[in-house]
């Protein structure tokens, strides 16, 4: 038993060592590196863009029904004026950038996986080698950059869909007052929201982006292999954003303090 745990663990720290090494050479590569705006366009176009119908359902939906429930446990209390308040930074603060990551890394991630996964069972990654390109470069950075443009752009559009639809379902369909709704709305919500739910779109960023591209980097058993770097890519990813959040929500409230 001791030995199997011990394995476990070295096994998960030669993980994080691996993520962070391919950190930091991405970051050297942005930085050193031609730049390939081409490449970067093309991955914008498919993680952002191509992403925004999923974020979009997702964010309304999800601004709808957490309407709804508070709702209908604030109306019990007489303070269905205060709905508006409560669902804006719910969304902002925690909601939005978190369903926001799980989406996008259920979509881009796996495809991010998918992709580079294929390119190194068939060898295309040793003929970049074998040509003088640097993988990394390749590869990497334009996905990494992509996702940490899109990412926050992503997050901004699920929220304010989000806090949209909850106008909707509140005025219209649950009949509290529009003018209280915003009024609230207003006095609760602020800029240091904003730029939490901004600042967690771009950590998830980094997360999505690393932990797919290593997913992809490291596949190997041929078609099995493209097979399960995907799901491991969605699992580690989702696993990662939803820890990761918990820690962050505290050192974030420090810096953007609710209120």
């Amino acid at each position: 038993m001791l030995t199997s745990l011990g394995r476990a663990v070295l096994s998960f720290i030669r993980y994080l060592g691996e993520l962070a090494l391919l950190a930091a050479d991405t970051a050297t590569s942005i930085v050193v590196a031609p730049f390939r705006w081409r490449l970067l366009f093309r991955q914008l176009a498919e993680i952002g863009f191509r992403s925004q119908t999923v974020v979009i359902v997702t964010g309304m939906f999800t601004g709808a029904v957490l309407t709804a429930q508070t709702y209908f446990q604030f109306s019990k209390l007489g303070m269905a004026t205060a709905v508006g308040s409560v669902v804006s930074v719910s969304l902002f603060r925690e909601l939005g950038p978190t369903l926001t990551g799980l989406m996008v890394a259920g979509r881009a991630g796996a495809s991010i996986a998918a992709e580079i996964g294929t390119m190194k069972v068939t060898e295309q990654i040793d003929a970049l080698r074998a040509i003088g390109v640097h993988p990394t470069d390749y590869l990497v950075v334009p996905r990494v950059l992509a996702l940490l443009i899109s990412m926050p752009l992503l997050v901004a559009e699920s929220v304010a869909l989000g806090v949209f639809a909850s106008y909707l379902v509140g005025t219209e369909l649950l009949g509290i007052n529009g003018p209280y709704f915003m009024h609230n709305l207003k006095a609760y919500t602020s800029g240091r929201d904003i730029k939490m739910a901004l600042t967690k779109g771009f950590v998830f960023a980094v997360i999505i982006a690393v932990v797919s591209c290593h997913q992809g980097l490291h596949t190997k058993d041929g078609a099995v292999g493209v097979g399960r770097a995907p799901t491991e890519a969605i699992v580690i990813s989702s696993l990662s954003i939803l820890i990761v959040n918990f820690f962050l929500t505290f050192a974030l409230n420090m810096i953007f303090p609710a209120g």
